[in-house]
């Protein structure tokens, strides 16, 4: 079995004229939502082999606040083909995940990361579907179960969802 958690980075501030777009850091509540992610993931022992983040500050700052709360943190790579990615390049870069890594971590950008998600999930939870297929939000978290023991034998259609959750769901307990 492998899990797959995608991870979309937390509220970055805005752009601004003549910023670059791989420049823009997370706000106060992107680094409050991170944080309360990775209290969750701790809690719940979503712990990852390996991750693999875009290398925009945003991402980078993300996954920084989420790790806080493991001991030892993951370790994590960063991985230039991330950002800006089409769905069709993180499920490639997804693919290519070594034997090693049974619990996958990619923390990433939209809409590349939400269609990803929406490409490889064929069952779980319906109503946890219906509220992933409406969007993927900032601080989303989605985890995918594959039956399969290789990543490279991963299809479209090939998961089932694990679970879907975001700072409101965790607030609000709709998670």
């Amino acid at each position: 079995m492998r899990r797959l958690i995608l991870f979309r980075h937390a509220k970055a501030e805005p752009s601004e004229p003549g910023m670059q777009d791989r420049a823009r850091s997370l706000v106060d509540r992107g680094r409050k939502d991170a944080a309360k992610i990775g209290a969750y993931m701790k809690s719940h022992a979503l712990v990852p082999d390996r991750v693999v983040i875009s290398p925009a500050a945003r991402t980078q700052e993300t996954w920084k606040f989420t790790a806080a709360a493991f001991r030892p943190a993951p370790g994590a790579t960063s991985a230039d083909q991330l950002y800006d990615a089409t769905p069709h390049a993180i499920f490639a870069l997804i693919k290519d995940a070594p034997a090693a890594a049974h619990t996958l971590m990619v923390v990433g950008h939209n809409p590349g990361l939400h269609e990803v998600a929406l490409m490889l999930i064929a069952s779980g939870d319906i109503d946890a579907r219906e509220r992933l297929r409406e969007k993927l939000p900032t601080a989303g978290l989605v985890i995918i179960d594959f039956a399969f023991d290789d990543w490279s034998k991963l299809h479209p259609q090939s998961g089932r969802l694990e679970r879907f959750v975001s700072p409101k769901s965790l607030e609000t307990g709709t998670n």
